[in-house]
C-alpha cells in the first residue's frame, strides 16, 4: 500500500510540474500587469511604481526563470526551517494568507456540497433503477437532465431571487396557504408512492396516506407558527433517532438478526440519554467546539460498546448499527440546540435570514451557535447551486452502473442461493455499482471547483474562485497559481483515496 501511493505521488509530481508551468506561462502571456498604472497623470509618481511593480513581480525576468521563482518559493514549505511563499500580487501582498482565507471558505462550500450530491445522488440512483420505467424513474430521469443542463449562474440568480428574496419575505409572515398545502402533499403523496412502488393500489394507498400526513404535518406548523421559532424538540429527537437504528438495521443486516436490532436501539438510547442530560442541565447553552466534540466522541464511543456487547455473535453488525443509531442522535440534537437561537438570530439580521451574498455577516458576532447558524444560512444557497449539477450526475451515473450490476452473473448466483433481497442489493449489487462511482466522485472534484468559481461570484464569496478571477483580470500569475495549487493536491489527493477504495469496495482488485 505504502509503496503503490509513494508511486502514484512520484508520478503525480512530473505531470504536476509540467501543468504548473503551463499556466504561469499563459497567465503571464495573457496580457499586460502595468496596464492600470500606463494612465496615471503625475509622470514621476508613474514611473516610479512602474518600477517597483517591475521589480516586485520580477517582470524583467523571462517568464521560464519567473515560474522558477514562483516553484523555489513554493517548494519552501517542504523544506524544515524554510519559509515557503506564494509570493505577492500586483498589489504587493502575500499571497498567502489571502489564499489561508480562501481556502477556508471554498472548501467549507465544496466539501458540504461534495457530500450531499453524492449520498443522495448514489441513493436517488439507486432507488430509482430498482424503480426502472416506473413513475418515479421516468420523473427522476426527468429532473437530472433538466439540473444537468441548467447553467450554473442562472440557477444561481434563481434561487437568489426565490430561495432567499421570496422566501425571506414569506418569513414575515409564515402561513402556508391552500394551493401551496394542495400541492405539497399531492407531491410528497407521489414522491413516497415511486420509491416504495407495488401495484396500483399500493400506489394508491400509499399515495393518500403520504398525501393526508404531510397535509396534517403542514397545517400544524402552520397554525403553530414553527417557521417563526422552529424546534425539534425532545419527542422528535426521540422519535427520528429510534426510527434511525430501524433503518440502519434494516439496511446492514436485516430484523432476521435481533440483536443487531437491540443494539441499534441501545445505540439510540445513548444518544437520547445524553440529549435529554444536556437539555436538563444546559450544559449546551454556551458551548464550545472542543465541548461538542468531546460529548459526541464520548456518545458514539460508548454505543459502539453497548452495540458490542449485545451483539453476540454478530457483534460486528451490531456495534456499527449502534454508532451509527447514537451518531443519528447526536446530529439531530445538535440540529435542535442550533434552532433554538434561530429567531434570535433572525431578527439580528432584520427578519432575513437566508443570505444572498458573502460567506459570512460582516462584523457580526455571537456564541457558538448563533455564528454557526450565520454560516449555515450563507451556505444554503451557493450549497444548492452546486448541489443541483452534482446531483444530476451522480443519480444518472449510479442509475445506470446499478441496472448493470443487477444484470451480472453474480447477483443472479446470490439469488439462486437464497439470500434475501436486501442482502443482495446492498451487500453483493450495490456494493460493486460504487466503484465506477467512486471514479466520478474524484474527477468530479475539479469540476466542482470550477463550479465554485462562478457560484462564488454570483453570490459575493471571497473565496479561491475571487482569488483566481482577481488574479486573471490583473494578470498577477501568483494568486491563480496559488489556486491551481489547491485544486491540483486536491485532484491529487482524491485520486490516491480513490484507487485505496477499489480495493475495499471490490476484493477483487488490488493496489499493487
Amino acid at each position: 500500500m505504502i509503496a503503490f501511493v509513494v508511486r502514484r505521488l512520484i508520478i503525480s509530481l512530473g505531470v504536476f510540474l509540467a501543468a504548473t508551468f503551463v499556466l504561469y506561462a499563459l497567465t503571464a502571456s495573457s496580457g499586460n500587469p502595468l496596464a492600470d498604472l500606463a494612465n496615471l497623470p503625475n509622470a514621476a509618481d508613474r514611473e516610479l511604481r512602474i518600477a517597483a511593480r517591475t521589480e516586485l513581480l520580477n517582470l524583467d525576468d523571462p517568464i521560464p526563470v519567473r515560474w522558477a521563482k514562483w516553484l523555489a518559493g513554493v517548494a519552501g514549505f517542504l523544506v524544515p526551517g524554510v519559509d515557503g511563499t506564494f509570493g505577492p500580487n500586483v498589489l504587493g501582498q502575500d499571497v498567502g494568507p489571502l489564499l489561508a482565507l480562501a481556502v477556508g471558505a471554498t472548501m467549507r462550500l465544496v466539501v458540504v456540497a461534495t457530500l450531499v450530491a453524492v449520498v443522495t445522488g448514489v441513493l436517488v440512483g439507486t432507488l430509482s433503477a430498482l424503480r426502472q420505467y416506473t413513475g418515479f424513474d421516468y420523473t427522476i430521469t426527468f429532473a437530472s437532465f433538466v439540473f444537468y443542463a441548467l447553467p450554473i449562474f442562472w440557477a444561481a440568480i434563481l434561487l437568489k431571487q426565490y430561495g432567499a428574496i421570496g422566501f425571506n419575505t414569506w418569513l414575515a409572515d409564515p402561513v402556508i396557504t391552500w394551493p401551496w398545502l394542495i400541492g405539497l402533499s399531492l407531491l410528497s403523496g407521489l414522491l413516497w408512492s415511486g420509491v416504495i412502488g407495488g401495484t396500483t393500489r399500493r400506489k394508491l394507498v400509499v399515495l393518500a396516506v403520504a398525501g393526508a400526513a404531510t397535509a396534517a404535518l403542514l397545517l400544524f406548523l402552520s397554525q403553530a407558527r414553527w417557521f417563526e421559532d422552529p424546534s425539534l424538540g425532545p419527542v422528535t429527537v426521540i422519535v427520528l433517532g429510534l426510527g434511525a437504528a430501524v433503518g440502519l438495521t434494516a439496511l446492514i443486516s436485516g430484523f432476521a438478526r435481533r440483536r443487531v436490532l437491540y443494539a441499534g436501539l441501545a445505540g439510540a438510547g445513548v444518544g437520547i440519554v445524553v440529549y435529554l442530560v444536556t437539555l436538563a442541565t444546559g450544559i449546551f447553552l454556551d458551548p464550545t467546539w472542543l465541548l461538542l466534540l468531546g460529548v459526541a466522541a464520548g456518545t458514539l464511543v460508548v454505543s459502539g460498546v453497548v452495540g458490542f456487547l449485545i451483539g453476540g455473535i454478530d457483534r460486528s453488525q451490531a456495534a456499527r448499527v449502534a454508532v451509527g443509531s447514537g451518531a443519528a442522535v447526536a446530529a439531530l440534537g445538535f440540529v435542535d440546540w442550533a434552532l433554538v437561537y434561530f429567531s434570535a438570530y433572525s431578527r439580528s439580521v432584520g427578519g432575513r435570514p437566508i443570505a444572498t451574498i458573502g460567506s459570512n455577516t460582516p462584523n457580526f458576532s455571537g456564541n457558538l451557535w448563533v455564528t454557526f447558524l450565520d454560516t449555515t444560512t450563507h451556505l444554503v444557497l451557493p450549497s444548492i447551486t452546486l448541489i443541483l449539477i452534482s446531483f444530476a450526475l451522480y443519480t444518472r451515473f449510479q442509475r445506470g452502473s446499478m441496472l448493470e450490476t443487477m444484470n451480472a452473473d453474480y447477483v443472479r448466483t446470490a439469488r439462486s442461493k437464497g439470500l434475501t433481497e436486501r442482502s443482495v442489493i446492498v451487500r453483493h449489487a450495490l456494493r460493486n455499482a460504487l466503484v465506477p462511482v467512486t471514479t466520478l466522485v474524484t474527477l468530479d472534484i475539479a469540476s466542482i471547483l470550477g463550479g465554485a468559481v462562478l457560484t462564488e461570484t454570483v453570490f459575493g464569496w471571497v473565496g479561491l474562485g475571487k482569488l483566481f478571477v482577481d488574479g486573471l483580470a490583473a494578470v498577477d500569475p501568483n494568486p491563480v497559481m496559488a489556486f491551481f495549487v489547491v485544486s491540483g493536491i486536491a485532484i491529487l489527493v482524491g485520486n490516491i483515496i480513490a484507487d485505496v477504495l477499489y480495493s475495499y469496495l471490490d476484493p477483487r482488485i488490488t493496489v499493487s
